[in-house]
């Protein structure tokens, strides 16, 4: 039997429990499948008038999502913690590149933002019920019942979703088919699992893809003379070289050839269109310090997500294609990631 839950002060603070990512969705009774949303990681904390949204990284949010800080605040439960996920639907989809906007100093802008594109938060657990009790130490089956009768018994959930969940593994199955987009992969949890704060304790699951990308320029490690990085780009429809991300998991016992073969190809062009450096949100300190190359060298590297036409993260490097024409690396064999719009629309139509 779940234990009692505890009456405790509600935390200025909490670590999420995260998940690990697994090649497989895990077989077996006792689990519970939920969508990954593609959104920011969000743990509301409400005790009377404070509200504090904090990532998982554990800055403060609330100052970049006024909107739904209000929404919090006019809650009728005056003290909560619940465990979510902010996201910004654009027509049937989410859309990360709307959040990142957020992320910005000016507070007008912010305030703009949130009118024009509001957040939405996707909640998936409840760690301290409208009654101020820790519902931690309780398996997840018994917090999930809880998250929906708190739920259940808001007047108002504008800017609000319950996330939907099965227990049939064919059902997330054909979720983890249709990642992409809104869709970021699958989350499985086991139902007697209380919530360890901090730690990897559920899994996630990601449907990897692969692309053929053109060696458009290289940078060197920190403080060596040796490759540290590729920089890949896509042919757009104009023909111009677009950069659309990097690899750096190069084998260290071949960095040194990659580098010897990389610096006899300097001094091409290098990207063409949409280069690295340029005004974005993927730009560092570092992203001007690059050699551009003469477009000769074909790699595949396997990706899990592209958000703006460019790969969210550091891809993998699976291999080098010589038999490859670097015009043949195209834009056109990214999979179009429209899919789980039926998911997200089917989903926010539900809000009243």
């Amino acid at each position: 039997m779940p234990k009692a839950a505890s009456k405790t002060s509600i935390p200025a603070g909490l670590e999420p429990m995260e998940a690990r990512l697994v090649g497989e969705l895990p077989t077996g009774a006792g689990w519970q499948f939920e969508p990954k949303w593609d959104g920011f990681r969000c743990v509301v904390f409400r005790e009377g008038e404070r509200v504090a949204l904090q990532a998982k990284s554990g800055k403060p949010l609330a100052r970049y999502f006024p909107e739904v800080v209000e929404r919090v605040r006019a809650m009728r439960p005056k003290q909560f913690v619940l465990d979510g996920e902010l996201a910004i639907p654009i027509g049937t989809s989410l859309s990360f590149d709307a959040l990142q906007m957020r992320l910005h100093p000016a507070e007008s802008r912010v305030r703009k933002l949130s009118i024009e594109t509001p957040a939405t938060l996707m909640l998936f657990d409840l760690l301290y019920d409208a009654k101020g009790r820790s519902l931690l130490e309780q398996p997840f089956e018994a917090r999930r019942a809880e998250l929906e009768k708190f739920f259940a018994a808001l007047p108002l959930t504008e800017g609000l979703v319950l996330t939907p969940y099965t227990r049939e593994l064919r059902v997330a199955q054909k979720w983890l088919k249709e990642t992409g987009g809104s869709l970021d992969g699958v989350i499985a949890k086991q139902l007697d699992l209380p919530y360890v704060s901090g730690e990897r304790a559920m899994l996630k699951v990601k449907r990897l893809r692969t692309a053929d990308c053109v060696v458009g320029g290289f940078r060197y490690g920190t403080g060596s003379t040796e490759v540290g990085s590729l920089l890949l780009g896509l042919y757009n429809e104009e023909g111009l070289l677009d950069h659309v991300g990097f690899t750096s998991s190069i084998p260290n016992a071949e960095r040194k050839a990659v580098t010897q073969r990389l610096e006899k190809l300097r001094g091409g062009a290098g990207f063409t269109g949409d280069a690295p450096g340029g005004p974005s949100r993927w730009s560092t300190e570092r992203s001007t310090e690059w050699e551009p190359l003469k477009p000769k060298l074909v790699v595949e590297v396997c990706y899990d997500h592209v958000t703006g036409n460019r790969f969210r993260h550091g891809t993998k490097l699976l291999r080098w294609r010589p038999d490859k024409a670097p015009s043949q690396c195209t834009f056109e064999q990214l999979e179009r990631e429209a899919r789980p719009a039926k998911l997200i629309a089917t989903l926010l139509k539900k809000k009243r």
